[in-house]
């Protein structure tokens, strides 16, 4: 059964329950940092240990696991040993391959799935594939946070949701606005522009006319139809 997590406490070598409590790390303790997800995994399997965790907005960040410094430097010369062997690189580079070929699959379907999203006008198709590999540039990176990311919607409206977030950024004028701080309203922004990118989407499907100054086209660097 995991073990409940913690946030940083008000000084240092404390930390804070979800109750509000504040406990005292042991004297004998020392805080393992992030980054090594397998020396991580490790120390907090061979026993005693807190997890720290703090809220930054909606998403929450790994502060560290306090552990007995004695376990965590046996830890450490454990897994150093199992690292330097031949058989352990030739494990990482195995892996190392396959989250390569994964990613490159990924990046194919959601590129794919982009163009079906945008579905534009025979007329527009260059401009659909410039837009589509901007979209995906952007939002398949591994680690990027980008809904791009998420496994939990379908990959139809990840494209759908990455598309018109990368219209928000690129084709309005969002990231200079000065929205007011009420409860909501940022919200409603978002979904304001977004319906105004869903019809000039709708534009292009449709084969109209477009002009050389559409934000899109501006973006992208493409030119007008002739």
């Amino acid at each position: 059964m995991p073990q409940p997590a913690y946030s940083p406490g008000p000084q240092d070598r404390t930390v804070r329950d979800a109750a509000g409590n504040v406990h005292a790390v042991p004297a004998d303790w020392e805080l393992l940092p992030p980054g090594d997800a397998g020396l991580t995994r490790r120390v907090k399997a061979a026993g005693k240990h807190m997890v720290v965790q703090e809220k930054k907005g909606r998403r929450m960040f790994s502060r560290g696991v306090w552990a007995p410094a004695a376990t965590i430097r046996q830890v450490e010369a454990g897994l150093a040993a199992e690292r330097s062997t031949d058989a352990y690189a030739k494990r990482q580079q195995a892996a190392a391959a396959k989250r390569e070929k994964v990613q490159e699959e990924y990046v194919e379907d959601f590129f794919g799935a982009v163009v079906k999203f945008l579905d534009f006008h025979p007329d527009f198709d260059v401009l659909a594939h410039r837009f589509a590999k901007a979209v995906t540039k952007h939002a398949t990176p591994v680690g990027s946070g980008t809904v791009a990311r998420t496994q939990r919607i379908p990959i139809e409206r990840r494209a759908e949701s990455a598309v018109i977030a990368w219209m928000r950024h690129q084709t309005t004028a969002y990231d200079t606005m000065t929205i007011p701080r009420v409860k909501g309203k940022r919200r409603e922004v978002r979904r304001m522009l977004a319906q105004r990118s869903k019809e000039l989407l709708q534009r292009y499907r449709q084969g109209h006319e477009i002009p050389a100054t559409c934000p899109l086209r501006v973006a992208l660097g493409q030119k007008a139809r002739a």
